[in-house]
């Protein structure tokens, strides 16, 4: 009777527990799993180093179960940042696979404000490109060789100071980006120099490209402030070069407008004197 009495009691126990576990705690679970977050994931494919925009995103709700801690619940937190690898449609953003940087290969690109632009000029001898010693950051002087036909070598005012900003071997990958290359980039001899320059200066560049040969000459390379000043003096004379072509503008529209051309001493001078012979021959 002892032990009928305790194994009802057992029963009993039990289905209580079961009850419990049914009525109790399997519906605290099922929230739980059932329990939507938003996060972001990406819409379409976007490529390693590319910045992140709103455009590429979109705010999704899912389950909370086995979601990753570290993954991005609001657009704010990744717009503007750079990704570190490819990633596809659907593809949730995790902390890992964003940068507040982009990366050093083209890091300098996104530097570019409007006001100068990136070009890249091409390195056809070991010797034109400083023996591949160039580097982010140099100041150079660009020497042309019969400028533009006069068969003189020069250094134009123009391109007397530019900065580098990268150094390319033909594969594509920048030889100054302080990465570790291997063995065989090592060996790669630079294919180009991109280098920072205003649009006036960038057209002088592309037909000294194209009419001959272009060299580099290092004028200074390291502290930043030092080089700045370089640059400086170069803007000085791009500024007054602009200038003096504004005036010269200026001063033919004149010309056009009065209809007559603007005559100096010298001309009058000499207008005077013909008037004088005529005259006197009359």
């Amino acid at each position: 009777m002892k032990l009928f009495k305790n194994r009802t009691v057992l029963g009993i126990f039990c289905i209580a527990v079961s009850l419990i576990i049914c009525f109790a705690i399997t519906p605290l679970v099922n929230a739980g799993l059932s329990k939507k977050v938003t996060i972001v994931r990406f819409n379409r494919q976007v490529n390693e180093g590319e910045e992140i925009t709103r455009s590429m995103l979109d705010e999704v709700e899912v389950g909370n179960h086995n979601l990753p801690e570290n993954v991005i619940r609001n657009i704010a937190d990744v717009e503007g940042k750079y990704l570190t690898t490819t990633v596809y449609a659907g593809d949730y953003i995790l902390t890992d696979k964003i940068s507040d940087e982009p990366a050093a290969e083209n890091k300098y690109l996104y530097s570019l404000n409007g006001e100068k632009q990136a070009m890249s000029i091409t390195i056809n001898t070991f010797a034109e490109g400083l023996s591949g010693k160039l580097k982010s950051g140099d100041i150079v002087s660009v020497i042309a060789p019969d400028y533009l036909g006069s068969g003189e070598t020069v250094i134009p005012v123009e391109l007397k100071y530019v900065e580098v900003i990268a150094v390319t071997a033909k594969s594509g990958y920048d030889a100054n980006t302080g990465e570790k290359l291997s063995e065989e980039d090592e060996k790669e001899l630079p294919s180009t120099v991109t280098i920072l320059v205003r649009p006036e200066q960038s057209k002088l560049l592309a037909r000294l490209e194209a009419e001959g040969e272009i060299h580099l000459s290092l004028v200074f390379r390291g502290d930043a402030d030092k080089a700045s000043e370089f640059i400086k003096a170069q803007e000085q004379v791009l500024d007054e070069i602009k200038a003096a072509e504004e005036e010269a503008l200026q001063k033919d529209g004149a010309t056009e407008e009065d209809g007559q051309p603007v005559m100096n001493a010298d001309s009058q001078e000499t207008t005077e004197e013909e008037e004088t012979t005529i005259d006197g021959e009359e």
